[in-house]
């Protein structure tokens, strides 16, 4: 207190303590704004965006046209019975593949093995009357110079003769009927195909009639595929059939597997005017079983091939309200947005028309975060950036 006192008296001590004190203040006002300083400072740097990148460059591009399409047989065959009778057995394992030829079903052949053996005897009867009507017929030729027979008997026994010449032509041909009807109740496999669930089991009555059939058979090698492609591209297809074999690719539904590769073997001769398509049919070998009658593919027809086009990766397309632009990564790496003509796209490639250069290169993941003018890290695909050492 009696410090004060005297401080109080004294002005200077009065003054030095005030300019101290505000000294004091200053010193700890720049020492708390300092990091601040720093935090604006490192915010107004802007991160670099890690991007993947692609150079534009020129190939070869296969343009496809895409349609949906269905697996069919190459060929579907009910086998049925062309006989009545009892059903014996049947010679195959439902799934098995079968050759022309094998023996499929066995119908009871008894009834028509006994008709044949009626018909082969009904022949040697009348091969007998045959004989005794040829010796009648030269008693009276011999006898009738002499007037000892009318030329009436003679002609009669000649018309006899004439008549069972032709009934055993009808002998031979209802045993050549009786025959056949003998070889019916052996059903054979027309085609090497496989076989379906067994629709009727042995032991019971089939007809001719029934439509049911016993099994059906589906080739599946070779197979088809049946797709439609708008009317539109009718005179492409026909371009690339006047020119060599046309590829067709079956892909799965979601387009990612591919099924197996055959060709166009015809276009439908008219245009679905309800939906304004054309039918196209596709021949696929099918060794690996890999197409199933019945089931839906992507089919992808090899329209013509682009020779020496720009090209960039699909990923590197980006859509927005004024049209399809990429990101194009300048010399200092920040990038441009550039407007794109696009023409084709195939096999994740697509074609630039116009808006690129060859060698350029055009960002192909993070898009979403760039806008023109944001600095990017180029990563390699493994992920290390390719910019390390490389002047901004």
């Amino acid at each position: 207190m009696a410090w004060l006192r005297g401080a109080a008296r004294n002005p200077r001590i009065v003054i030095g303590s005030a300019a101290l004190l505000a000294l004091l203040v200053l010193i700890v006002n720049a020492v708390m704004q300092r990091p601040a300083r720093s935090v604006a400072a490192a915010s107004a740097t802007p991160t670099a965006v890690r991007v993947e990148a692609a150079v534009v460059g020129r190939s070869t591009v296969p343009v496809f046209l895409t349609g949906l399409g269905t697996v069919q047989a190459y060929y579907t065959v009910t086998i049925s019975p062309r006989v009545d009778g009892e059903l014996m057995s049947v010679g195959f394992v439902e799934g098995q593949m079968v050759k022309p030829g094998d023996v499929l079903a066995r119908i009871d052949p008894r009834p028509f093995q006994a008709a044949l053996d009626q018909a082969i005897a009904t022949k040697a009867k009348d091969i007998t009357q045959l004989a005794n009507a040829r010796v009648d017929l030269q008693r009276y030729e011999m006898l009738a110079p002499e007037d000892f027979t009318s030329q009436q008997t003679l002609e009669t026994q000649r018309a006899l003769v004439k008549q069972l010449v032709a009934q055993i032509d009808a002998d031979q041909a209802a045993i050549d009927s009786a025959a056949t009807q003998l070889e019916y109740t052996t059903i054979r496999s027309p085609i090497a195909a496989r076989t379906g669930i067994r629709l009727t089991d042995p032991g019971n009555i089939v007809h001719a009639a029934n439509a049911t059939g016993i099994v059906v058979l589906t080739q599946v090698q070779p197979i088809a595929v049946i797709f439609t492609l708008p009317a539109d591209t009718l005179s492409v297809v026909r371009k690339a059939m006047s020119a060599a074999a046309v590829r067709v690719d079956a892909l799965s539904r979601d387009g990612k597997t591919l099924l197996g590769s055959g060709t166009v073997a015809l276009v439908d001769n008219l245009v679905d005017q309800t939906t304004g398509t054309i039918r196209i049919k596709a021949i696929f070998p099918n060794d690996d079983n890999r197409l199933w009658p019945g089931d839906f593919v992507n089919a992808r027809l090899l329209a013509h091939k682009r020779s020496q086009v720009l090209t960039v990766p699909s990923t590197a397309v980006q859509r927005g309200p004024n049209g399809v632009f990429a990101y194009v990564v300048k010399s200092d790496n920040t990038v441009e947005m550039r407007p794109l003509q696009l023409g084709e796209e195939a096999e994740n490639v697509a074609i630039v028309e116009k808006g690129l250069q060859e060698g350029e290169r055009v960002t192909t993941s993070n898009q979403y975060r760039l806008q023109p003018g944001a600095r990017v890290q180029i990563l390699a695909p493994g992920g290390a950036n390719v910019n390390e050492g490389r002047a901004p």
